[in-house]
């Protein structure tokens, strides 16, 4: 996460429960904030499928490894992830689980939030969500669990990368934006490891790293890969240049 900009217009004001959210628009982008510390969300107002935040994009390097039908998004914020998605794949059911209605009515109205029947929004508890989808329902997990300080501890819990196995299909990927990635020692990135053969990091400029784990062998993909253009074609977030970045775990 970022701080966003104190010199920009504060488009919109509402509170919740939780607490603040606010929509402040900063020369050519819109920016979703929870309390003016952090920028949950960023996007371009002429383009608002196109996510800004480096981690964002990063996210959607596993759409490159593999076309999914389906695809769960944990935490809506603006909706960048679901539009980026939606734009790159038409024909893609996506399923995003956010836990404030404030959030999703935001989402919709400031931040171009796509209005398609392919687009499924539950609002609720992203752990109540996991463990209610049926097995092997689903063939990408985008985890963005985030408060207006901190990442959501149910991000860093073993019984969520349990679950997240239980219902991705059998070469399915996740991917979760982490403030602070798991230690190479520690019990959770032993998890991971027990349950997805494949592990990749990708860390971003302002030090966000985005664990993937794939539950099938995962090729190297080159710079000369004739995907990458058909990706940017569809969607300019430079897919070559985050690619080269991505790292094997273990």
């Amino acid at each position: 996460m970022r701080r966003p900009s104190l010199d920009g217009e504060l488009v919109h004001h509402v509170r919740d429960a939780l607490g603040s959210i606010l929509v402040i628009d900063y020369r050519k982008h819109r920016i979703l904030s929870f309390n003016s510390v952090f920028e949950q969300s960023k996007i371009e107002r002429s383009r608002p499928y196109l996510p800004v935040h480096e981690y964002n994009r990063a996210m959607l390097l596993p759409v490159a490894f593999r076309r999914p039908g389906h695809a769960t998004i944990l935490g809506l914020g603006g909706g960048v992830l679901a539009g980026g998605l939606n734009r790159l794949l038409p024909d893609c059911e996506i399923h995003a689980v956010e836990l404030r209605q404030a959030v999703v009515d935001v989402a919709r109205q400031y931040f171009g939030l796509p209005a398609t029947r392919r687009l499924r929004i539950t609002v609720g508890d992203a752990r109540q969500a996991l463990m209610t989808m049926p097995e092997a329902s689903t063939d990408l997990i985008l985890a963005d669990l985030y408060s207006a300080d901190r990442m959501s501890p149910t991000q860093a819990h073993r019984r969520f990368v349990e679950h997240c196995d239980r219902v991705l299909t059998a070469d399915g990927w996740l991917a979760i934006n982490y403030h602070r990635p798991p230690s190479r020692d520690g019990a959770l990135f032993r998890q991971l490891g027990a349950h997805f053969p494949t592990l990749l990091s990708f860390k971003s400029k302002t030090n966000n790293t985005v664990l993937y784990a794939s539950k099938g062998p995962v090729a190297d993909l080159y710079e000369q890969d004739s995907r990458f253009g058909a990706l940017e074609a569809r969607l300019p977030i430079d897919w070559r240049r985050l690619m080269a970045r991505v790292n094997r775990l273990g």
